[in-house]
């Protein structure tokens, strides 16, 4: 018992950074843009697809971490600029056209990746003793690398020019254009690194999980309950939150099945709205 509660810590925590990496996209793009992505899911799995092609045509899975996410970005500034950018301040419209985004990939995915789901082998087979278990390799660097890329955005927002323009056009829209800042800009490269961030998810999951069109559904409903118990807006919660949700249902899944330890995660939302609407950690 001891030996399974401990891979379900470490799974829950590998698999919470993993989250934390798709919810810190959707708070980032909702926070800035007050656009509630309904397609930040089918990213998350055009991630995966993406690193599936690539692995097939170079044979290695660090090139596709690296290509994978510049090319879903790619695909978030075309989204922001083609459609988001003129309906960005009607919400409800918003939701629908994003919702029609989502449909629109993985109809796109379906016709040419097909529905058959798909497998990524790990690039790294090494396994290490927990107790009397081997526990994979890859799943820890999985983490490690998740790690680096939400301290490396955490840089990026407090170190550098284009995160201190974000930072400040979260606080004052209306002071940032009048300071000078290119706020058309700022909301591009942040649902870019929004769209990104869903990817690098994507690719890093996609040893774990399997590759299949429909992987990004249950993916997003969970993104939105993290987002919502961490608080919209909140990045640092985000984090929190999804490794914390992650945890309770990696545990809970040793004791109940996979389905009930979902419905504890939706119990943690209701008893957080009940209490704090705002989320553990919003304002």
């Amino acid at each position: 018992m001891i030996s399974n509660i401990s891979i379900a810590l470490m799974n829950g925590i590998v698999w919470g950074l993993i989250m934390a990496l798709i919810a810190l996209g959707l708070n980032l793009i909702f926070g800035l843009l007050h656009v509630i992505n309904m397609a930040h899911g089918a990213l998350y799995m055009l991630g995966a697809v993406a690193a599936w092609y690539l692995i097939e045509l170079t044979g290695s899975f660090w090139i596709a971490l690296i290509i994978a996410p510049l090319f879903v970005g790619i695909v978030g500034i075309m989204i922001e600029r083609g459609l988001i950018r003129t309906i960005e301040d009607k919400p409800i419209i918003t939701i629908i056209c994003t919702f029609g985004i989502m449909l629109v990939i993985q109809e796109l995915v379906l016709m040419i990746f097909g529905g058959a789901p798909r497998r990524i082998d790990s690039p790294i087979t090494q396994r290490f003793p927990i107790f009397e278990l081997q526990y994979p390799a890859m799943r820890i660097m999985i983490a490690f690398i998740s790690i680096i890329l939400m301290s490396g955005l955490w840089i990026f927002l407090k170190k550098t020019k284009y995160g201190l323009w974000m930072r400040a056009v979260v606080q004052d829209r209306e002071m940032a254009v009048g300071l000078g800042i290119p706020v058309t800009k700022v909301y591009m490269w942040t649902f870019a690194v929004g769209s990104a961030l869903a990817a690098f998810s994507g690719v890093l999951a996609a040893p774990i999980v399997s590759v299949e069109f429909m992987m990004g559904r249950e993916v997003l409903i969970m993104a939105f309950i993290i987002v919502i118990v961490g608080g919209m807006g909140n990045l640092a919660g985000s984090v929190v939150a999804a490794v914390l949700i992650s945890l309770i249902q990696g545990v809970g899944s040793i004791f109940v099945s996979p389905s009930m330890a979902m419905v504890f995660s939706l119990a943690i939302l209701i008893i957080v709205l009940l209490v704090r609407p705002q989320g553990l950690f919003g304002e």
